[in-house]
């Protein structure tokens, strides 16, 4: 048998690794729609935001010193240290369900997993302290259930990490669904505790904040959020079930799942041996969320990522599962998990070469409108070339006299916005304003409110690229009195040329938008 000390000599240098992996990753790639969305979180704080709780925003805000330093690394941060410390907490809980080995197998697992490694461990979502809060919440309950003494305690601190998760990301209360699911099924003594209401009213105290926001917001974040899961009304797309299934597999290492699925036949056929407190609220808090989202994938779009969550406790049971397999002769890798890493690293050099050689894309486009769209790495790639130009072109405007130094960007829509924002406004210190109604804007129609709004006559750039095109004439025409192009941006990559950016100047505000049309 191996020793106590060996694993945790192994564990320390695998968080390291990982850590060290993403650290360079971090430090290379530009950030995606997404990661620099999230950052004006943290520009704008709030109690809430149109899409999200606002749990991303103050981490990034903690973890940057409030921006003080602010880069793709040092808001990358964030996501490498809840990473790593994940890595060493799926470790502990997997001794705690079995063994050392159980342990590393769970850290082995979880470093695997696309999603665990890259999407919350490397970039910048609100999956990424929801991760850290609901692998914590999964051990209060998982040791509140199986405890006398102690549980009351554990309960409670189970409500202030559900808590905490939920103002990370709604999905979190599938933590308490799956706690109350198993209180009902198996252990209704629960019900007689005041410790369980304490914790439940804990939690609630937590999210108030949110629930005050909404308030005051007309619901606009719940609504928001209903309408992408709502189903009423939508026919049967098998197709978008076909996505979510495929997205689910991809995201969580199909090596990994496959595991999993293995491990759930194990369970369920009690070929393991798991004690069943700890493998009922796993599987109480994992099987709802990954059926829910499945279920709604029949009728309109899912992101895989959604489910991420639900799959920390799978591959507890799957490090059990793995144990159990070599109990007698212990491999510190097995094959299975080999392969699993194997096909992460694949994943992460081929993207990385994809991102910055452009390798499986030949941007053969035929209108210069379009050129490049099909090829996804170009949302964290680019951006800063584009910034690079704009600057000289605003120059050479300013010193021409055809625009004002403190003349905004205006966009569209939030993800263009954002990488406008960070990647082209900030370096040229003016401001991203955004035109467009509250379901193409998101926050951008609380930001514009505190950049000051818009102004009768103002001038402004419209920025677009062939990435995602949209014609400003089309958009702005009976806002602005005139729209002139003013450049056109060639975003290069391995000498090639790998998309435009279009530079518009808009001058005469004509029609003042509405703040949430």
């Amino acid at each position: 048998m191996e020793k106590k000390e060996g694993f945790s000599r192994r564990i320390l240098i695998l968080v390291l690794i990982s850590a060290f992996v993403r650290f360079v990753l971090a430090a290379l790639l530009e950030m995606g729609n997404d990661e620099v969305y999230y950052w004006t979180y943290a520009v704008f704080p709030d109690w809430s935001h149109f899409d999200h709780p606002p749990m991303v925003g103050w981490f990034l805000q903690i973890f940057t010193l409030d921006l003080f330093i602010d880069s793709e690394l040092a808001l990358r941060m964030t996501s490498i240290i809840i990473g790593s410390l994940n890595t060493y907490l799926i470790y502990l809980l997997g001794r705690m369900i079995r063994d050392e080995a159980t342990g590393w197998y769970a850290a082995l697992l979880y470093t695997a997993s696309i999603y665990c490694f890259l999407i919350t461990g490397t970039f910048i979502l609100p999956d990424t302290p929801q991760s850290l809060f609901w692998i914590l919440s999964l051990y209060f309950l998982m040791t509140a259930f199986n405890s006398t003494q102690a549980g009351r305690s554990q309960m409670l601190f189970a409500g202030i990490s559900i808590g905490l998760a939920m103002l990370s990301k709604y999905t979190s209360v599938f933590l308490w669904g799956g706690a109350v699911l198993y209180i009902l099924l198996y252990d209704r003594k629960w019900l007689r505790s005041a410790w369980l209401y304490i914790s439940l009213l804990v939690t609630a105290a937590l999210f108030m904040p949110v629930i005050v926001w909404n308030i005051n917001s007309d619901f606009i974040s719940f609504t928001f959020q209903g309408e992408r899961v709502g189903f009423f009304g939508s026919g049967l797309r098998p197709d978008y079930f076909l996505q979510e299934l495929a997205g689910q597999f991809f995201y969580n290492n199909p090596v990994n799942v496959v595991i999993i699925v293995m491990a759930l036949v194990a369970v369920f056929r009690k070929k393991i041996t798991v004690e069943k407190q700890k493998s009922r609220i796993i599987l109480l808090t994992s099987l709802p969320l990954i059926l829910t989202f499945l279920f709604i994938s029949l009728f309109r779009t899912t992101l895989p990522h959604w489910t991420g969550p639900a799959y920390y406790g799978l591959i507890l049971l799957s490090a059990v599962y793995l144990r159990e397999r070599h109990v007698k002769s212990l491999k510190i890798v097995p094959a299975s998990l080999k392969v699993s890493l194997s096909v992460l690293t694949l994943v992460i050099v081929i993207g990385f070469l994809q991102v910055n050689f452009g390798l499986f894309y030949t941007g053969k486009e035929k209108s210069v409108h379009k050129f490049g769209q099909h090829d996804l790495s170009l949302d964290i790639y680019g951006w800063k070339q584009v910034g690079e130009a704009f600057g000289k072109i605003r120059n050479r405007d300013i010193s021409n006299g055809l625009m004002e130094a403190d003349d905004p960007v205006i966009s569209y829509r939030w993800f263009p916005a954002a990488h406008l924002d960070y990647y082209v406004a900030r370096p040229a210190g003016i401001h991203v304003l955004a035109i467009g109604s509250l379901e193409r804007i998101h926050k951008y129609a609380w930001i514009n409110q505190q950049r000051g709004g818009f102004i009768p006559g103002m001038n402004a750039y419209f920025i677009t690229t062939s990435r995602d095109y949209a014609d400003p004439f089309e958009l702005y025409d009976n806002y602005f009195e005139t729209i002139v192009p003013a450049d056109t941006i060639t975003i290069y990559r391995n000498r090639k040329t790998a998309g435009y950016a279009f530079v518009f100047r808009m001058y005469g505000l004509k029609k003042m938008p509405d703040p949430f049309e």
